[in-house]
């Protein structure tokens, strides 16, 4: 299996980890805030967030451009706070269908690249892995912990 293929492969196994992750929170516990500031819901949000931008930087892979200039997203801080302020009266379900469709266009994004950009080094691979897979797993995990200790 090429590079591309597996890290394809790892975005959608890990995706379903973290929607498995939040299937049956009702609409008050997404909201409930245990994560400094956030919940589930700004979570779910901030991934949201990086998907849409990981989406047109693999546009301008495509083109043969840098995925975004430098030091567009050193302070992720300040994106994932933007990300969730844009969406400060969604509705919980509504964050729900925005998190699956985003996935569903950021996996196409990157599937239409050749398999060069997910090589290591390629242009792809990190910012892929760092709004797929990698991320997913790290809330995933978060999410998981917070309901054993609130059940």
């Amino acid at each position: 299996m090429s590079d591309k293929e597996t890290m394809l492969r790892q975005a959608e196994e890990a995706f379903a980890e973290l929607r498995r992750a939040v299937d049956g929170l009702t609409d008050e516990e997404t909201r409930r805030v245990w994560l400094g500031s956030w919940g589930v819901r700004e979570i779910l949000i901030h991934i949201s967030g990086w998907h849409e931008a990981m989406i047109s930087a693999f546009g301008n892979i495509a083109k043969g451009e840098a995925p975004y200039p430098p030091g567009t997203y050193d302070d992720f801080d300040a994106w994932n706070a933007r990300f969730v302020d844009r969406k400060s009266g969604v509705k919980s379900a509504d964050v729900l269908a925005e998190l699956d469709l985003t996935h569903r266009l950021f996996v196409g994004a990157a599937a239409a690249l050749p398999e060069a950009h997910f090589a290591p080094g390629g242009g792809a691979r990190d910012p892929f892995d760092g709004a797929g897979a990698g991320h997913y797993r790290e809330h995933a995990a978060q999410i998981r912990a917070w309901r054993q200790r609130s059940s």
